[in-house]
């Protein structure tokens, strides 16, 4: 780095003096300091930009540590609850006398005439459902006790804004309303 001293800082005032000028001077001053200036800024705004990447960089590389880490967990998971529902249908075949081919099919019972797939049935199904019916909402909103709505400050009347003015002012402070 260039090493300015105090006297060098003199030196180079008074060759500027002589070289420029008194009228001269204070007009290169000015340029020189806004262009320093404005080089500063440059130079921070170079620095926070290299910063702010490298953030960026960093918060990338965690989510996908991340996402990985919540793949691999999520595959344990499934591969925990595939292991345990076998066990489980194994059980129930064992318990209830029948082999796991029997266990889709069913028969009835001679003596009720009942049918006793209930029994043969699996005791855990991983399936997911995939159509899930849209509830509506009128009959959620509705199911909705009124005590919890007013606890809650949710809307039960729809009312203008002029209207729910009026209705927490007092009625001293109200404007009369006066026509012709």
């Amino acid at each position: 780095m260039i090493d300015l001293g105090l006297s060098k800082l003199m030196l180079i005032g008074v060759v500027a003096l002589v070289v420029i000028g008194p009228e001269r001077l204070p007009k290169v001053a000015r340029t020189a300091g806004a262009l320093f200036g404005r080089a500063q800024r440059y130079i921070n705004d170079v620095k926070a930009e290299v910063s702010r990447e490298m953030e960026l960089d960093e918060l990338r590389n965690m989510r996908t540590q991340f996402e990985d880490a919540a793949r691999s967990a999520q595959n344990t998971v499934q591969k925990q609850l595939h292991e345990q529902e076998a066990s489980l249908n194994d059980a129930w075949a064992s318990a209830t006398g029948t082999s796991t081919g029997e266990i889709a099919g069913g028969g009835t019972d001679a003596a009720t005439g009942y049918s006793d797939s209930y029994l043969a049935e699996p005791v855990v199904t991983s399936g997911i459902r995939t159509s899930t019916k849209r509830r509506n909402w009128r009959v959620r909103r509705a199911a909705t006790p009124m005590w919890f709505k007013q606890a809650s400050t949710t809307r039960t009347r729809v009312q203008s804004g002029a209207a729910r003015v009026a209705r927490h002012t007092p009625a001293k402070l109200r404007r009369p309303v006066k026509f012709f």
